[in-house]
């Protein structure tokens, strides 16, 4: 019984850390930091923009312009040759602006303890963990994740990552140099 609570002790603790490490980083990142700025720009026609929104849509993601489902290959073609070099879109409309923080912030750390459990286990499956390769392995672990969504969205869909970038380095950087020596003590 004593060494399997050791057993869970050995993941619990750095994952809780990690979790922690992690969900203070994305506080900072996106409300006292303003990393992510450039992705949610003010726009003073707000107003009139939601209410075109309001009136012509339904709850949902869209990308505009779009063929309509079902177009033929050549139907398809003739849109892209007709739109090329327009003005275009990616809207993430809701019908009502939900301000529940604490429902968001409770699944925001649960799923931070969850990539921080799984952190963790890869480094526990090591034969050596290190600090250089704590430390790499979790930057390499969040330039995965990086690169994989938010930097391959951009390239299809010209968004600025820059604060997704630092999100890569900054907390998966802090939680290697914790797990390193959390491991090594």
């Amino acid at each position: 019984l004593s060494s399997t609570f050791n057993n869970m002790k050995k993941l619990l603790l750095p994952t809780l850390a990690v979790g922690v490490i992690l969900f203070v980083w994305q506080f900072l990142s996106w409300a006292a930091l303003n990393i992510h700025g450039a992705e949610q720009q003010y726009t003073p026609n707000q107003e009139a923009v939601l209410q075109v929104l309001s009136e012509q849509l339904e709850a949902g993601s869209y990308f505009l312009p779009q063929a309509a489902p079902g177009s033929t290959a050549d139907e398809q073609e003739a849109f892209m040759k007709e739109h090329a070099g327009k003005p275009w879109a990616i809207v993430h409309y809701r019908e009502a602006f939900e301000v529940n923080m604490a429902a968001k912030l409770i699944r925001g750390f649960v799923i931070d303890l969850v990539a921080g459990f799984l952190l963790v286990w890869l480094l526990s499956q090591m034969a050596q963990a290190d600090m250089k390769r704590a430390v790499l392995a979790s930057l390499a672990v969040g330039f995965m994740a990086y690169l994989s969504i938010p930097y391959l969205n951009s390239i299809w869909f010209e968004g600025n990552t820059l604060g997704h970038l630092v999100d890569a380095i900054v907390p998966w950087g802090l939680s290697g140099l914790f797990l390193g020596w959390w491991m090594n003590r």
